[in-house]
C-alpha cells in the first residue's frame, strides 16, 4: 500500500546538476571532443562495453547514464561494494524481461567494479558475451590489476582525468546561476573553492551546496574567501592510501630521489603526507631507496634514513615528518650507485638457474678430528696473518666456478675508493706465488 504522506528526498546539488547531454559534460575532452572515442560512439549510436577508469568525481556515472539515454537503453546500476552474485543474477533477469517486453537493451553500470571478486566478475561474462547487457564498469583502481582478464578483454578501457581548474570554474559559474538562489561568490572565494575541489566535480558541488545553505542561514548574499575558510573544513588533496594514486606518487618520489632532485623529492613526499599517507610506509620506501640507488656510494645515507624512520616511529606526525623530509633531501643529493643492487640481482639469477656446487675443501668447517682428517680447512690461509691482511691468490668461489664479476663499483662517492681497493687486491692476486696458492 502506498504511503500518501511519503515524500521523496531532495536530490543533492551534484545530482540535480548532472548533465543531460554529453555537450554539458565538463572535462574529458580527450574522450568527448570532436573525433574522440566516446564522442564517436555516441554519434554512431552503437554502445559498447567499457570500463571507465579515473579518480572520483570526474563523470563515470554520468557517462553511463548518458549512454543509456542516448542509445534508448534501460539502465540498471549496482554497486560492487554491496552487491553479490545474487544481485547480478537479479539484474540479468530484469534485463531479460525488459528485452522481452520492450525490445530494449540494458546498460548495466557496475560502480567500483574492482570490489568484485573473481567469481562475481565471472558471473557477468556470459551476459556480456550474449549482448543481453552493455556492461559499463567504473573504477578508481587500475583495471589491469583489479579486473579479470576475461572481462577486461570484452570491455574497452577509457581513462578519465581529473577535471582542470578552468572546467571546474565554468561548472561553478553555471551552477551558481542555476541553483544559487541569489547567493554569489567573490572571485577569491571561487578560486579557493575550485582549489579545494582538487579536480573532483562532485566535491566542488557538494561544498558549494554547504556554503549556500550556510550563507542563507546567516542571510548572506555574497560568499567571500573568509566565509569559505570558516564554513569548510580543510580538505586533503586527492589521495588513495591503497590505490594507484599512492603507487604513482611513490614512483614519482623514488624517481626524483634517483634523479638527485631534492625539490621534486620533497614535493612528492609532502604531497603524500598531506594526503594522509602512513609515514611509516614512506619511511620503509625511503630505506629501500637508500639500499637500491645509493648503496655503498654513501653508506651514511642508509644509517641516516634508518635514524629518520626511528625518529618518526617515536614522534609520529607531524613532528616526525621533518625527519622523513631531511632524510629525503639527503638521499636526493647523495652520490648514486646501483652497483650493489645489480650485483645482487645477477647473483640471484645465477643461483636460481645453477646447480648446487660443493664448498671447496679449504673453506669447509672442521670442528672434529674426522673432518680435519678429511681435509676440511686444510690449506686455508688466515688473512690476518698474511701481508697487508690479504691472502693473495686464495680462491673463495667453488672450484669449478669462474669469477663472475658481478660487483663493479662506480666512480661516485665511497665506491671510488672501493674500486681502487679492489684493483689493488687484484694486482696482489696477480703477483701471488703460484706454488703457494696452487692448492687454494
Amino acid at each position: 500500500m502506498t504511503d500518501l504522506f511519503a515524500r521523496d528526498p531532495k536530490a543533492p546539488l551534484a545530482e540535480r546538476m548532472r548533465p543531460a547531454h554529453i555537450d554539458e559534460v565538463v572535462g574529458q575532452r580527450h574522450l568527448l571532443g570532436v573525433g574522440k572515442p566516446l564522442r564517436l560512439a555516441f554519434e554512431a549510436g552503437q554502445p559498447h562495453s567499457m570500463i571507465l577508469w579515473g579518480p572520483p568525481g570526474v563523470g563515470k556515472t554520468t557517462l553511463a547514464r548518458l549512454m543509456a539515454n542516448a542509445f534508448d537503453c534501460a539502465f540498471i546500476s549496482i554497486s560492487a561494494v554491496f552487491a553479490g552474485v545474487k544481485d547480478i543474477r537479479a539484474a540479468m533477469e530484469t534485463a531479460q524481461q525488459t528485452l522481452n517486453q520492450t525490445g530494449q537493451q540494458t546498460v548495466l553500470f557496475v560502480d567500483e567494479i574492482h570490489r568484485f571478486n573473481k567469481s562475481q566478475q565471472d558471473a557477468l561474462l556470459p551476459f556480456v558475451e550474449s549482448g543481453l547487457v552493455v556492461f559499463v564498469g567504473a573504477t578508481t583502481e587500475n583495471p589491469s590489476f583489479e579486473v579479470n582478464r576475461a572481462l577486461l578483454s570484452r570491455a574497452q578501457v577509457h581513462v578519465l582525468k581529473a577535471i582542470d581548474e578552468q572546467d571546474l570554474d565554468a561548472l561553478l559559474s553555471r551552477t551558481v546561476t542555476a541553483e544559487g538562489q541569489g547567493v554569489t561568490l567573490t572571485p577569491e572565494a571561487t578560486k579557493q573553492l575550485v582549489f579545494t575541489a582538487d579536480g573532483d566535480a562532485r566535491r566542488l558541488l557538494n561544498q558549494l551546496e554547504i556554503l549556500c545553505q550556510a550563507a542563507q542561514a546567516q542571510s548572506l548574499n555574497e560568499i567571500d574567501e573568509v566565509f569559505v575558510t570558516t564554513a569548510l573544513s580543510q580538505t586533503r588533496k586527492g589521495f588513495d592510501k591503497g590505490g594507484d594514486f599512492l603507487y604513482d606518487q611513490i614512483s614519482a618520489l623514488h624517481k626524483s630521489v634517483r634523479g638527485s632532485d631534492p625539490d621534486a623529492s620533497l614535493y612528492w613526499l609532502v604531497r603524500m603526507l598531506d594526503g594522509g599517507a602512513d609515514g611509516r610506509y614512506l619511511a620503509r620506501r625511503l630505506i629501500r631507496m637508500a639500499w637500491e640507488d645509493i648503496g655503498l656510494a654513501d653508506p651514511r645515507a642508509i644509517a641516516l634514513v634508518h635514524d629518520a624512520a626511528d625518529a618518526y616511529e617515536r614522534l609520529g606526525s607531524p613532528e616526525g615528518d621533518l625527519a622523513l623530509a631531511q632524510a629525503t633531501i639527503y638521499l636526493a643529493v647523495a652520490p648514486k650507485s646501483n652497483a650493489g643492487y645489480q650485483a645482487y640481482n645477477q647473483a640471484r639469477a645465477f643461483v636460481s638457474q645453477d646447480r648446487s656446487r660443493d664448498v671447496p675443501a679449504h673453506l669447509r668447517n672442521a670442528p672434529t678430528r674426522l673432518m680435519k682428517e678429511m681435509g676440511h680447512g686444510q690449506a686455508y690461509r688466515y688473512a690476518h696473518n698474511e701481508p697487508n691482511g690479504y691472502a693473495a691468490g686464495q680462491r673463495y668461489l667453488p672450484d669449478d666456478m669462474a669469477a663472475p664479476g658481478w660487483y663493479t663499483p662506480t666512480d661516485r662517492g665511497l665506491e671510488t675508493k672501493i674500486a681502487q681497493k679492489l684493483a689493488q687486491l687484484r694486482q696482489w692476486d696477480g703477483e701471488a706465488d703460484p706454488k703457494k696458492t696452487k692448492d687454494d
